[in-house]
């Protein structure tokens, strides 16, 4: 089964946290993530320092599907926002909810807040 990634699973496995072995698992069988997402990760390597290569090279590594952010996705996003709010969701949050929700696949996250989140069609997995 294909999992959605969000930056805070995806940064789990590529810096050997906790819940990184769910995350690899989720990558055997298939795994995708939002560029929204995919610049927040980046983001954080650069920040640590990482050179843009090394960046390139750690998303080819872990094999991760890179989706579009449409328009579709853009819009379902900002229909998101009043109910994550509360939790301190972001527009990266929101993202990856959005794009699983599309992809009709499971969103995993280390976030623990989103377990309190109940949006139709989509299914939340928190990796700790």
């Amino acid at each position: 089964m294909k999992h959605v990634l969000d930056a805070s699973a995806t940064l789990a496995v590529i810096f050997e946290e906790s819940g990184a072995d769910a995350v690899a698992v989720a990558l055997r069988s298939g795994a995708a993530m939002s560029t929204v997402n995919a610049a927040e990760v980046s983001a954080r390597l650069h920040q640590d320092r990482w050179t843009d290569a090394e960046v390139v090279l750690a998303f080819e590594e872990l094999g991760i599907e890179l989706l579009p952010f449409s328009f579709q996705a853009a819009t379902l996003s900002g229909k998101y926002r009043g109910a994550t709010r509360h939790l301190g969701l972001g527009l990266g949050d929101r993202a990856c909810l959005a794009t699983a929700c599309l992809e009709g696949c499971p969103a995993l996250t280390a976030d623990q807040s989103w377990q309190q989140l109940d949006l139709a069609g989509v299914e939340i997995k928190c990796i700790r």
